[in-house]
């Protein structure tokens, strides 16, 4: 029972695990992102596509009468309940945990919400909400500008793959007591568990300025984590600076630990800064920060960001370029692990997906194509639910199916 981005993220993976997931749509529409975004014209767009393979789709209205029983047999035979609708939609429809757990004492139901239990937990969200909310825009950007948004789905990925950890654990738990349970994320949630370590930093304001934010030693710090710009976060100072080719994504990211300081400055044709007591230490280098990855930048500006990345590594120094999608997408040892895959579907032809994240040894995933909406009806009913054609014929005229 989920669409758009975070129930389907969640679903998609237990799929790529080898699970037979059935995406319950309405029939006529669907998931409204099969028509959301479009790049081809009559065809399922890439947010959905993306978002749901290796499933099988059967459409279902479960405001019917005939439509609420075919839910409810799905339920007797399903091991996990997954949705992420609007705060008691299923409820509403007279399908509380409850009753789910009445009909089947041994399923996992999972859910997906904005909020936990409080004062907004009637409230509706969707993924910028969730960054706002959950400490990640007010930490990210530039001291002196707005607070920003991420590109990376934090909230729906996000709370999507928290999800699947906790359906897991259910199932788990299942093996050893019998009894299914009830899995609830909430995207505020999942989002400051991965803005961890700027709650860490909260409390650490309570000692002083933090050292290794770009505000020090000269800036202001006020009653709440500022945001860091691009500041490692980590105890290790780190930057992205420019490489050669002057594109917007020409830069690289490196951070300067101790033991890498002396070939940084080799590199950089600075070696009488290695032993310099004005530079030598993290301490003494801390206050001018800004003034070491200037003179690392002069070195970085005269190559690019790949040679930049393959003559540190030469000698253990962290740093990453900053790739832009079109790079991604072309880079051969991200589709030879399976991260980056082209799947070929019948109607808009072969695009490119990502591929399961999580890799084990002994059950390698294949991604397939998305279903179309429906493609599954008859076969779910007749072969999961065992309705006979008079039935599936009489669930079509109602408008359940």
């Amino acid at each position: 029972m989920t669409h758009v981005q975070s129930g389907p993220t969640c679903t998609q993976i237990l799929a790529w695990f080898g699970a037979d997931v059935i995406k319950v749509e309405l029939p006529g529409r669907g998931d409204i992102t099969r028509g959301q975004l479009r790049d081809k014209p009559n065809v399922d767009s890439l947010y959905f596509t993306m978002l749901n393979c290796n499933k099988r789709s059967i459409t279902l209205n479960t405001k019917t009468k005939k439509g609420k029983e075919i839910f409810r047999e799905l339920i007797r035979c399903c091991d996990v309940l997954v949705e992420n609708f609007a705060p008691g939609a299923l409820d509403r429809q007279g399908f509380t945990w409850e009753a789910i757990q009445g009909l089947n004492p041994r399923i996992i139901y999972a859910s997906v919400k904005g909020f936990g239990p409080g004062p907004y937990e009637d409230c509706k969200v969707y993924e910028n909400v969730a960054q706002c909310t959950g400490g990640a825009a007010s930490t990210t950007g530039f001291d002196d500008g707005p607070p920003l948004v991420t590109g990376a789905q934090v909230g729906d990925s996000g709370t999507g793959l928290h999800l699947v950890a906790g359906i897991l654990a259910a199932l788990f738990q299942r093996e050893k007591t019998g009894r299914g349970q009830r899995v609830t994320c909430a995207m505020q949630d999942s989002v400051l568990n991965l803005c961890r370590v700027k709650l860490r930093d909260q409390q650490r304001l309570a000692a002083g300025p933090l050292e290794e934010y770009p505000q020090y030693p000269n800036g202001v710090f006020g009653d709440a984590v500022p945001r860091a710009a691009n500041s490692s976060g980590g105890g290790q100072p780190g930057w992205a600076v420019r490489t050669k080719g002057g594109g917007p994504n020409d830069y690289i990211y490196i951070i300067i630990q101790p033991v890498g300081w002396e070939p940084l400055m080799k590199m950089c044709g600075r070696p009488e800064l290695i032993t310099d007591p004005e530079w030598a230490t993290p301490e003494a280098r801390l206050p001018k920060l800004g003034k070491c990855f200037e003179i690392i930048e002069q070195w970085t500006m005269t190559l690019d960001k790949l040679e930049v990345m393959r003559k540190l590594n030469q000698f253990d120094v962290p740093c990453g370029p900053i790739l832009d999608m079109r790079e991604i997408a072309e880079e051969q040892s991200l589709r030879e692990t399976g991260t980056v895959v082209e799947v070929d579907h019948p109607k808009r032809g072969k695009f490119l997906t990502v591929g399961n994240p999580i890799k084990l040894s002994d059950s390698p995933t294949d991604v397939k194509r998305s279903p179309f909406l429906g493609e599954h009806t008859g076969e779910i009913l007749r072969s999961i639910l065992g309705l006979d054609d008079d039935e599936v014929e009489e669930a079509q005229k109602e408008g359940a199916i």
